[in-house]
Order: structure tokens, then C-alpha cells, then sequence
């Protein structure tokens, strides 16, 4: 089956995403930048390959023409995600990512009516973040409909990638974000922490601008909505510092000099079987009811290879619904249960 591509298959993720396909039967067709790194990775798994820039518009969209989805993994996707979404309207292909981040989330949702149109899925976000909190977030409102604030926290344990690393520095100047009366609204960097249990005790935990402010909105329509990630009180101290200095960290030179230095790779296949991710979830209403539930993941970058294949077999066998879309949206809240090695929890 070769009638997806993959875009950015050399980055860290990409390639672990294409080596699980590869494992599952599935015959990708590779893409990227890099002649020599997609060339390599293919002929590794005797796959197909094309090298194209997404500002070449001739060859992207011919590399479309030969698909019926794409799985884009080159971030930082606020840089890369507009002009393959915008080549997959064109060419009536279904487009999928790994995001994490607000503003493409928005921007795709911008584009349901054109999605729709075409006939085609946008989903942005099929892995990590934001399918499995996503279809927490989608249990919690079915527990609770009458829900009105919405809570959400993780714990991922393990390292990170190159990627991964480059997207968050490019953002460590821009603040925070949560959900308030249905708005997406802009608040300080560390603004708000809370001591939570993922499962392991209670925990320090602080607010950050994770893509489920976006997407739990579109997922179960709850107004108010704030995400948590557990860290260490060191790190919030730093976060707040960012507050001050986020104009000089957010500079051309400054964010060159600290992108120059992000070290290339990510885990070990052993660091990520050592790995896992914990997530908490909590709705409430006006009446002053709650629900609270957990769940238990494998590692990130584990867990985002494997939902997002997932998804793409379901898009490949005409299992979508056309325009923007949520992974809890379009397939439900135990989507994500379909993973081996997830589990559920409610309190």
C-alpha cells in the first residue's frame, strides 16, 4: 500500500514513523528537503522517494497527485504547515500532522469550508499532541455534558528531539495561551500552577500553550479550558523569568544562536521503551459538578508514530469525514484506547 506520503520521513519522528509503517505492511512514499538523507531512508526500506521543497509548487503538487493522503512531519509547522495544507486543497488529498501548535490548529479550522468543499480532511495533530489528550478531553465532556471548564495536564517522561526542541525555542518568547468564554486568550508565560496526581503523587504542574487549547474547543465545545504540564520548580522559576526577557529570546540573532545549538536525534528505541506518558484530565460545570480521569501512554515519540498511523490507515481505507477535524472529533474518545499499551481511568 504506497498511497500516502510522508513529508520530513528523514526527521527524527519522520523516520520512526517510517520504519513502523514499514513493520505494519504500509509502502509510504518518502519525502523531503534533503536528497541525500531521503534517498538513504528509503532505499533502506525499499520505498519510493521524491525531494521537493514546499515552495515548489509544480513538484509538490505532483507528488500529491500520486496520493491520497499526506502525513506532514517537517516542522516547525507554523512555518511549514500553510503551503502543504494549501497543495492538498488543491489536489484533493487528505492532510494530517504532527503539530503542536496553536496557530495551525486555527489556521486549518480557518479552512473547514474549503476542506469540506474538496472533500478532503484536514487533521492536524495525530500525535502526541494532541490525539490522546484530545480524546481525554472528548471522555470527560461525554462523562459530564453539562461541562463547562476544562483541565487537562500531562507528564511525558523521556528525551527529546531535535524537532521537538526547535519548536520550542522559536515559541519561548511568545507567552501562554488558555480558553476563556470560548476565546483563545493570550496570558504570561508560567501564569497559573497547580499540584496534580498524574498517577505517581501529587506534582507541581504550570499552565503552557499546548495545542489542546485549540483543539478540545472543536472536540467538545467547553468554553473555558487550561493545560498543565508537570515540571520541576526550577522550570517554572524560568518560565516567569521568560516573562521579562521573552522580547531578547524572541530576537533573530538570539534565536539563531540557540537553533545552531540544538542537538540532532532524539531517544534511543531503549530511552523510549523506558519511556511513558501520563495525562490527567478534569471538566466541571456551574452546578459544581466534577469528573476527573487519567490515563497511561506509552513514550511520546512512541505514541505519536503509533496514533498517527492509526489515523492514516483509517483516512486510506475512507474512513474520514471532509473538512477541519479533531482525532476525538472524527473517530471518538476511545480512538486512542486502540493503541497498545493505553489505559484509561476514571476517579
Amino acid at each position: 500500500m504506497s498511497n500516502f506520503l510522508i513529508y520530513g520521513a528523514n526527521g527524527y519522528t519522520g523516520e520512526l514513523i517510517t520504519r513502523f509503517a514499514v513493520e505494519r505492511g504500509l509502502r509510504p512514499i518518502l519525502a523531503g528537503r534533503s536528497e541525500a538523507k531521503v534517498a538513504e531512508l528509503a532505499a533502506k526500506h525499499q520505498l519510493e522517494h521524491r525531494v521537493f521543497p514546499l515552495n515548489e509548487t509544480s513538484k509538490l503538487d505532483a507528488a500529491l497527485h500520486e496520493v491520497d493522503a499526506v502525513l506532514h512531519c517537517a516542522g516547525p509547522f507554523a512555518i511549514t504547515s500553510k503551503a502543504m495544507v494549501e497543495a492538498c486543497l488543491r489536489t484533493r488529498t487528505h492532510y494530517a500532522d504532527i503539530t503542536g501548535e496553536i496557530e495551525v490548529f486555527e489556521a486549518c479550522a480557518q479552512m473547514d469550508a474549503r476542506a469540506s468543499e474538496a472533500g478532503v480532511m484536514l487533521m492536524p495533530g495525530v500525535g502526541f499532541d494532541v490525539a490522546p489528550s484530545d480524546c481525554l478531553a472528548r471522555h470527560l465532556k461525554d462523562r459530564l455534558p453539562t461541562a463547562t471548564h476544562l483541565t487537562l495536564a500531562f507528564r511525558s517522561v523521556g528525551r527529546l528531539s531535535h524537532g521537538t526542541k526547535s519548536t520550542m525555542l522559536m515559541n519561548i518568547g511568545r507567552g501562554g495561551a488558555v480558553r476563556v468564554g470560548g476565546r483563545i486568550t493570550p496570558v504570561p508565560a508560567g501564569w497559573k500552577t497547580r499540584k496534580i496526581d498524574l498517577g505517581e503523587g501529587e506534582e507541581t504542574t504550570v499552565t503552557i500553550p499546548w495545542g489542546d487549547i485549540a483543539t478540545a474547543y472543536h472536540s467538545t465545545g467547553i468554553p473555558n479550558i487550561e493545560v498543565y504540564t508537570a515540571v520541576p520548580p526550577s522550570q517554572v522559576r524560568l518560565l516567569k523569568l521568560s516573562r521579562h526577557i521573552g522580547w531578547l529570546l524572541a530576537k533573530k540573532f538570539v534565536q539563531k544562536f540557540l537553533q545552531k545549538n540544538v542537538a540532532s536525534g532524539g531517544p534511543s528505541d531503549k530511552e523510549r521503551a523506558r519511556g511513558r506518558t501520563l495525562m490527567w484530565g478534569e471538566a466541571t460545570d456551574a452546578e459544581g459538578n466534577r469528573v476527573v480521569s487519567r490515563q497511561q501512554c506509552p513514550e511520546a515519540y512512541t505514541l505519536t508514530a503509533l496514533a498517527a498511523l492509526n489515523i492514516i490507515e483509517k483516512i486510506l481505507d475512507c474512513n474520514f469525514t471532509a473538512g477541519y477535524q479533531t482525532p476525538a472529533k472524527a473517530y471518538g474518545p476511545n480512538l486512542i484506547l486502540e493503541i497498545n499499551g493505553v489505559t484509561r481511568q476514571d476517579l
